[in-house]
This record gives C-alpha cells, sequence and structure tokens, in this order.
C-alpha cells in the first residue's frame, strides 16, 4: 500500500502568486482611478449641458425671456403643485448641489438681473446665467473646472477651478469643451 502524499501549494508558490496579484492591481489600479476621474468630469460636462437646456426651456415657457438666477428656482414645478420641474432633482432642490464628485453653483452671470418676472411670481429673473462646476476634491473626483453662460459654451479650465466669466475668451488654461 502506498501512503498518501502531502498535496497543496507550498510557501513559496502562495508567495509568488500574492507578489504577482499585487503587481496587477498596482498596474490596473490607477487606471481605474483615471477611467473614475473621467466619468465624474463627463457627468459634469453633461450636468451643464442639462443646465443650459433646462435654462432655455426656462427661459421660453417660464421666464419670459429671462434665466433662472439659481438652480433652486429651475427646480420649482411649472404650474405649480404637481407640474415638471425645469431640472432634474439632484440638481434642482438645492442652491449649490453636490453631484458626482462636483460642486455645481449658479449666479444671475455678468450681465446681472434685471429681467422680466416669471411664472412663480419672482422678480429677479437675469439677463444672463453664468453656473460652474468644481471638483469637491481637485485630482480625486476630476481635474478640470467647468462653467456655461447664457452663450451656452462649456468652458474648462486645466487648473481645476472653475473658469470665471470673464476670462472665457482669454488662452491659457481655460478654453471651449469639444
Amino acid at each position: 500500500m502506498r501512503g498518501r502524499g502531502n498535496g497543496g501549494f507550498t510557501l513559496i508558490e502562495l508567495l509568488i502568486v500574492v507578489a504577482i496579484i499585487s503587481i496587477i492591481a498596482a498596474i490596473a489600479v490607477p487606471g481605474l482611478l483615471r477611467a473614475r476621474m473621467a466619468g465624474t468630469e463627463a457627468s459634469a460636462v453633461a450636468s451643464l449641458r442639462t443646465t443650459t437646456q433646462s435654462q432655455v426651456s426656462f427661459s421660453a415657457s417660464c421666464g419670459r425671456g429671462g434665466f433662472a438666477p439659481s438652480y433652486v428656482i429651475l427646480g420649482l414645478p411649472m404650474g405649480g403643485p404637481g407640474g415638471q420641474p425645469f431640472i432634474t432633482a439632484d440638481l434642482g432642490t438645492v442652491a449649490q448641489p453636490t453631484k458626482s464628485g462636483y460642486d455645481f453653483d449658479m449666479v444671475p452671470g455678468a450681465s446681472g438681473n434685471g429681467g422680466p418676472p416669471d411664472c412663480h411670481g419672482n422678480a429677479n429673473t437675469g439677463i444672463g446665467f453664468y453656473a460652474t462646476a468644481a471638483p469637491v476634491t481637485l485630482g480625486t473626483t476630476g481635474t478640470r473646472g467647468f462653467a456655461v453662460n447664457s452663450s451656452m459654451t462649456i468652458w474648462q479650465d486645466t487648473t481645476g477651478a472653475a473658469p470665471a466669466e470673464a476670462a472665457f475668451a482669454t488662452a491659457g488654461t481655460i478654453s471651449p469643451v469639444q
């Protein structure tokens, strides 16, 4: 009769497998983090595109040609309770929403208030608007800041700060999103 041999792996073999898995993880993790950051930046740009579309709808149907001065105004339902808001709840419930690793803000813009009263009775519609998206944690949730105004062009700043409205036409780190 034969004795049973010891089956299994040696400690050296297990250490080699752990080392190989560690090397593969070290290669893959930075790529995954870059992909995640690219996803949050794409989400920020998409949210600013939604902002511009919501502003156009607001201006045409409720603002009487004026723009909403804040995300909260865009979040109000058209025609009172039960109506549809101009922007989704993830952006339209607070003045400075945070979504997908970006902080958003909206103000009347360089041209200021002075538009006609809107359908909700707010007398402070803007002649223009200026919305920004800045990364919550620079280098982790994003490396670019974004902004849009009533010209409807989304601008980016590669320093991570949201571009100032007055600096849209300048060269350097500020350019339109392609």
